[in-house]
């Protein structure tokens, strides 16, 4: 390959991401899509075939007249990326393709939650996640295009953390320490911001023009997509999602929220009420487990934060008037038990317009794996504004 990366064209550039997001795609549709002519996508897919990103599919035959077609696809396993979740006791970290398809997986404790601390973890799981092929590929950090971490935070330039509470953080330069540290291309993001980009280009919202992200775990998230970006704010970040008022008699969040949604559907929160109720502690695995087999109190418990996240699927839905809302995170199997499932179902109901079109609710992965890939897209999406060949 060659060993300069020149930069590309915003035609250059869309047409990577096209290809990248929808491929195997037919060159008609492609053309079609980016309002190019068959003479002038010919030629804008040249350097990107001769490179190697792009490859071509079977041949499509389109009808008795004309040539044969043959669709445009990217060779996904062209390069690799890292990318990792961090939490307030981890990094979780995982190794992927161009498509942010997992490859391999590492986790590291945290010694500490200084920068200094959190950065040693991060190159622990990086050079873990580099040290063999896992699969195809070139073995270590020479072989890496990028690193994408997420944070439950604000972040500026996809660098600076300019708060973090949950490690007591504010103007953390996280991705200049750690490109430094490692000497490959990093990028910070908000963990709802990376994990909304990941269902964008390859998951439940591949493909869908107007949606929304919806994530319950350690708090509640919320993402949007309209006309096939994302919507970023200067607010992006600060959690805004989490203080949804979705129940007046509902228990106080940490920041004196009644009845909010991170009172109502974050798992500790959820927790913490059941216990009240049982007279012990309980993880929340066992909470569900305990509500799929009929405890009562854990029936109770999980079908009021059914309800009230069908509460909050409405609320997206009739202020953004999307009719796409994607669940994740590690809370996510929630919906998975019965009376929260059927909760769920009437708190949308209930708030919805009868004669208002049905919400389509999507459900994605109940760990921090779907979080990692997410770090990667976003690492892959810098890589393609950046230096737009991706197989130079």
């Amino acid at each position: 390959m060659p060993t300069t990366e020149p930069a590309l064209s915003e035609s250059g550039r869309e047409l990577v991401r096209e290809v990248l997001i929808h491929g195997p795609i037919a060159r008609a549709e492609l053309g079609r899509r980016l309002g190019l002519s068959p003479a002038s996508l010919t030629r804008l897919s040249k350097p990107f075939l001769d490179s190697g990103l792009f490859v071509e599919g079977a041949v499509e035959f389109a009808g008795a007249v004309g040539r044969p077609a043959k669709p445009l696809d990217v060779q996904a396993d062209l390069q690799r990326f890292v990318g990792v979740k961090l939490t307030g006791d981890q990094a979780f970290g995982v190794l992927t393709d161009l498509r942010a398809k997992a490859l391999g997986e590492h986790v590291a404790d945290l010694a500490g939650r200084s920068p200094e601390e959190v950065v040693e973890a991060l190159v622990a799981v990086v050079r873990e996640l580099t040290a063999s092929s896992h699969g195809g590929g070139v073995a270590g950090l020479e072989g890496l295009a990028g690193v994408g971490v997420s944070i439950g935070g604000k972040v500026t330039g996809q660098r600076t953390v300019l708060r973090a509470t949950f490690l007591a953080w504010r103007e953390v330069d996280l991705g200049g320490m750690l490109a430094e540290r490692l000497g490959v291309p990093v990028v910070v993001e908000n963990d709802v911001v990376a994990l909304t980009e990941a269902e964008r280009w390859f998951g439940l919202g591949r493909g869908v023009d107007d949606f929304a992200v919806v994530t319950v775990g350690a708090g509640v998230g919320y993402g949007l997509v309209v006309h096939g970006r994302q919507v970023i704010t200067p607010d992006t970040g600060l959690g805004l999602g989490g203080h949804v008022p979705l129940d007046p008699t509902g228990p106080i969040c940490v920041d004196g929220h009644r009845g909010c949604s991170t009172a109502m559907l974050s798992t500790t929160s959820m927790c913490a009420s059941a216990a009240v109720g049982l007279g012990r502690r309980v993880a929340y695995d066992e909470l569900l487990a305990l509500a799929a087999s009929g405890d009562p109190v854990a029936v109770q418990v999980v079908g009021t934060a059914g309800r009230s996240l069908g509460r909050m699927v409405a609320a997206v839905a009739n202020l953004t008037m999307v009719g796409t809302v994607v669940l994740s995170g590690e809370g996510v199997g929630l919906v998975d038990v019965p009376v929260a499932a059927t909760e769920l179902r009437a708190g949308i109901a209930a708030d919805r317009d009868p004669d208002a079109s049905e919400v389509r609710v999507l459900t994605g992965a109940a760990d921090f794996g779907a979080w990692a890939r997410g770090a990667a897209a976003v690492a892959v999406q810098a890589r393609i504004g950046a230096l737009g060949a991706l197989g130079a």
